[in-house]
């Protein structure tokens, strides 16, 4: 990372867009830093991803609870407290939630 100063971003104040799964909907808080995308995602309960996806990340799950699917059929459950990370192009993902989860993701 650089060419980033000091800065804190209160998440209250970032506007909210909705983004459609195959089912339920993910609300997204964004901020760009120099070229690294940081969000706070929401997941209502019974989302589930449309797309199988290859961006890296990395997630931290804050609330709830998230399933994350490789394409090669493994299955994580993130729950409070616990992350995953991914590299770009390495292993496709999908994310579904039953209760719903709210995340921490650098990408």
């Amino acid at each position: 990372m650089a060419g980033i100063p000091f800065g804190t971003t209160d998440w209250s104040t970032i506007e909210r867009t909705e983004h459609k799964g195959e089912r339920g909907l993910a609300y997204w808080r964004t901020q760009d830093f120099g070229g690294i995308r940081v969000r706070i995602v929401e997941y209502t309960p019974g989302y589930f991803a449309d797309h199988w996806c290859v961006k890296g990340h990395v997630l931290f799950c804050t609330e709830g609870e998230l399933h994350t699917e490789l394409e090669d059929g493994r299955i994580f459950v993130l729950k409070p407290g616990m992350s995953y990370q991914v590299a770009d192009n390495a292993e496709p993902h999908r994310s579904y939630t039953e209760l719903g989860a709210k995340l921490f993701i650098v990408d």
